[in-house]
């Protein structure tokens, strides 16, 4: 295994961090200030603009395109060039976006630059590279346990020239912003056929007759700016050409847009422990209790030792995971992507917690991101499949051979 950074990531490496101390960290109270004054929590501040025009001028725009979607705005990195890109950018929450780098668009490119005809790519692929739009991924449903997608109930018919959508969705990220045009909706075309190719995907237009967005979602309590929507497709009626690929591809394209994000996922879970630990070792040595500095305790140095630990054990894993999905593919990086999707998120939590505990009571106010990091986290347990569906999947990688 090969870890070193290509000359390429340094360079890019280096403008990032540069471009976080100069403009991300000091616009993040910005950003909430006009979050606030606008009175809408899906509100687009101003200041974000900002950002992703001096990321443009600056050459750190559309970092995440792989190298089979390099004609297509895109740098070309790997997963293990881009790896500690997301790392840097998962320090702050409105670093990806300023980038072009956020989910749920980062996937939903994907899937079009890979997957899309030259008309999607035209209409739809061009402005989410451009950043003039965002989009959503619509596949979670509240009937069933949407991580078995093939309990998927939403119906997608085929009428003459159009698709029909009927059927109700939640938890679709992005969906309550006014930017958010498209989305990329998974549904069963095929209800009788195999269980693997029931599924379709459609692109459908956010302002599309029949889409009715019921609510917004709350994650413990927060109104996420992204939005967490809930809409019923009430005989939505799309064009036929808004097919992804073929009639039944939609596992196989799921599975295609989960293996990177899940690479992404992870290294900006990492950038975010990183934060979190220099937060709490700032405030360990910052504040004293019964005549000494709060860093001189055993268990405080214990939290911090643990956490340096977990940190470097979660980054390798997730880099070996990268080396292995651009040398081997994602198939055979199926364990190891599985892996870092469980460890990630659990390490991240751990430290963010321990950040907390160390910051008292100010630790879970909003005058520091340590409680906005936990909740957005322990969501990531749960997105992307929850942590049960990973462990599956490598114990039975782990029980094949003593099986077969």
């Amino acid at each position: 295994m090969e870890f070193e950074l290509s000359d390429r990531t340094k360079d890019l490496q280096e403008r990032l961090v540069r471009f976080m101390d100069e403009h991300v960290y000091p616009a993040e109270p910005v950003y909430h200030e006009q979050l606030a004054a606008s009175g809408d929590p899906h509100f687009h501040p101003p200041i974000m603009e900002e950002l992703k025009s001096r990321a443009r001028e600056i050459g750190l725009w559309n970092l995440f395109l792989p190298h089979e979607a390099a004609d297509l705005s895109s740098p070309g990195l790997s997963n293990l060039e881009y790896a500690p890109l997301a790392e840097i950018m998962g320090r702050s929450h409105i670093a990806a976006e300023a980038c072009n780098c956020a989910a749920p668009d980062t996937g939903n490119m994907e899937v079009l630059a890979l997957f899309g005809t030259p008309e999607q790519k035209d209409r739809w692929l061009e402005p989410l590279l451009e950043g003039e739009i965002r989009s959503a991924f619509a596949m979670t449903e509240p009937a069933v346990a949407s991580s078995d997608a093939t309990n998927i109930e939403l119906r997608i018919d085929r009428d003459g020239d159009e698709y029909v959508l009927t059927g109700r969705k939640w938890w679709i990220s992005g969906a309550m912003r006014e930017r958010c045009r498209i989305m990329i909706v998974m549904g069963k075309t095929d209800p009788e056929g195999h269980p693997y190719r029931q599924q379709s995907m459609v692109l459908v237009p956010r302002d599309a007759e029949g889409v009715k967005i019921l609510r917004n979602l709350p994650v413990f309590g927060y109104v996420d700016q992204e939005g967490h929507g809930e809409i019923v497709f009430d005989e939505v009626r799309v064009p036929a050409s808004n097919l992804v690929g073929n009639e039944g591809d939609g596992f196989l394209i799921s599975q295609a847009r989960l293996g990177p994000g899940r690479i992404h996922h992870c290294m900006r879970c990492i950038g975010a422990s990183e934060r979190a630990l220099e937060l709490m070792c700032a405030r360990a040595v910052a504040r004293e209790t019964f005549g000494r500095p709060v860093a001189q305790r055993a268990n405080i140095q214990d939290w911090i030792a643990e956490s340096r630990i977990e940190i470097e054990m979660a980054r390798l894993l997730t880099l070996k995971a990268a080396w292995l999905m651009d040398t081997v593919g994602n198939k055979h990086a199926r364990t190891e992507i599985a892996a870092i999707k469980v460890a990630a998120p659990n390490v991240a939590l751990r430290v963010v917690d321990r950040a907390i505990q160390v910051h008292g009571g100010a630790g879970v106010s909003d005058d520091f991101p340590l409680a906005t990091m936990y909740a957005h986290l322990r969501t990531l347990r749960l997105a992307d499949g929850p942590d049960e569906i990973h462990k599956r999947t490598i114990a039975r990688h782990e029980l094949r051979r003593f099986l077969e």
